[in-house]
Parts: structure tokens; sequence; C-alpha cells
């Protein structure tokens, strides 16, 4: 009698386990809302420095209640000056620049406690999620109240057969996006996810600086008076005294990040119909 009493224990155990794992795999569509800033050469490791507006679209697919897979595409901007560093050797540098950031990236999301909109129990849980990205940049400086793409400038003697081992970078690049959040639910069909993610980037010139100064004689033979008036904005002796002395550290790839509020709708999938009842 023991032994049966203990065995339908066991089944009602199991039979409740089976079915409280029932899932139905369901789609997310949404938006993203937040903040986006970078660092770099001209921000080195303040978190949230100069944030700026930043939004796109979210798409997730669900594959259980610890995985979802996401697709998304954001649009945030960057910026930094070194006059607003607080240190003085950026001060005296005393470059700035702004850039649009235009991003696509899948995701891997794991949900650290059993998640699903809808289902009462499991009402939030903490993520983490990690991917892989391609973004488009576009470093720009104000000049006289006039915002001037620098790539096309050379700013560190890109171009020019005197710097010939500086290539003229792209402004597509690859990114690993990777990050932590907490999604919860409350509103039926509504799902809202609250995150910040970093982007290690392998470029070193979304701020258009990276290496040493060129000559500014150079500059302005190659690429005209413009290149070689941004590309050295010193506040103490700007000019040729400057070439070949440390203008970035090129050893340190840029990043970025967004950080913000992504709510999503669950899309339901339609039960299959009864062929008796068609």
């Amino acid at each position: 009698m023991r032994k049966w009493i203990f065995l339908s224990l066991i089944g009602l155990a199991t039979s409740f386990s089976a079915n409280s794992q029932v899932f139905n795999r369901y789609s997310e569509l949404g938006l993203f809302g937040g903040v986006s800033y970078y660092m770099g050469e001209l921000n080195p490791g303040k978190q949230f420095f100069m944030v700026r507006p930043g939004g796109g679209l979210v798409y997730r697919y669900n594959t259980s209640r610890r995985f979802a897979w996401e697709i998304h595409g954001l649009y945030g901007s960057v910026q930094a000056e070194d006059a607003r560093s607080g240190e003085d050797n950026q001060i005296l540098r005393n470059l700035s620049f702004r850039s649009q950031i235009i991003e696509f990236a899948g995701l891997l999301h794991f949900n650290f406690f059993n998640y699903e909109i809808g289902n009462p129990e499991t009402p939030a849980t903490p993520y983490i999620f990690g991917g892989l990205g391609l973004f488009r940049f576009n470093p720009k400086a104000d000049f006289q109240g006039e915002w001037i793409a620098l790539q096309p400038l050379g700013t560190e003697g890109q171009g020019s057969p005197v710097y010939a081992d500086r290539k003229q970078y792209s402004l597509m690049g690859a990114n690993i996006p990777f990050g932590f959040g907490v999604k919860f639910h409350a509103f039926g069909r509504l799902g809202f996810s609250l995150e910040w993610g970093l982007r290690k980037t392998f470029t070193d010139y979304l701020d258009d600086v990276s290496t040493t100064y060129a000559d500014p004689d150079v500059l302005f033979a190659t690429h005209g008076e413009l290149a070689a008036l941004l590309a050295d904005r010193s506040l103490v002796n700007p000019g040729k005294i400057n070439a070949g002395r440390q203008r970035g550290n090129s050893t340190n790839k840029d990043w970025y990040s967004f950080a913000g509020l992504t709510i999503t709708y669950k899309i339901v999938p339609r039960k299959a119909e009864c062929a008796a009842y068609k």
C-alpha cells in the first residue's frame, strides 16, 4: 500500500510538472526608447556621459520561458567634448564631435527565471543578452555653427602618401552588443523591459581620434585648410609644433551604449482548427 501511495504521488507530481511546463512559442513586437552615449578618447571612462535620446523597433521570438531571440533596429546619437571632461590634458586638446548611430543586431536573451507574458505565475525576471550587430556612424565637428563631416577630411593624415600607413576608415562597422535588464508584464499582452547594453566596436574612429597629430602642411595640401584647422584645435600652440605628438590611443577601440525601456505586444499564435469543425 505504501509503495502504491508513493508511486501515485510521484505520478501526480510528474503530471503537474508536465502541465506546468506547457509552453506555446510566441512573438513580441515593440518599441524601444531611451538614451545613447559613447566611450573613447574624448570620454575614457564615464558611464552615461553626455547622453542623447535613442529609440527603435524590436522583434522577439520566445522559444521557451528561459530563451528568446531578438532582432532590432535602433537609432541614436553620441557626442563628447574635451572641454567638459574635467581633465586638464583633454581640455587643452579641445576636440569635440557628435555622430548619429544606426544599428541592426541579432541577440539571444537568457531569463534567469521562467517568464511568459500574460502568465501570472511568471510575472518578472532579470535577464542577460548578447549577440552580433552592424552599425553606421559619421563623426562631425562644429565649426563656426556648421557641423562638418570629419572622415572625408583625413584629419590624421589619411589619404596622404606621407602617411601611407593610415587608411581612410569605414563608416560601417561590426559590434558585439551585450548587457542585462529586467522584464515584467502587468497589462494583458503588454511586456516591459528595462535594459542597459554596451557595444564593443572594432573601430577607434567613432570620434575621429586615434593616433598622432599629422603635419598641418600635409593636411592642407591633401584636403585643404579646413582639414588642418579641425585636426588640431589645441588651446596652446596649435599647428606644426604638435605634429607627431599623441592625439589619441589607437590600442583602445571605441564603445557606445543604449539604455532604456522597451514596450512589446505579445502576438499570440493562431490555434489550428480541428478538421471535424471545418
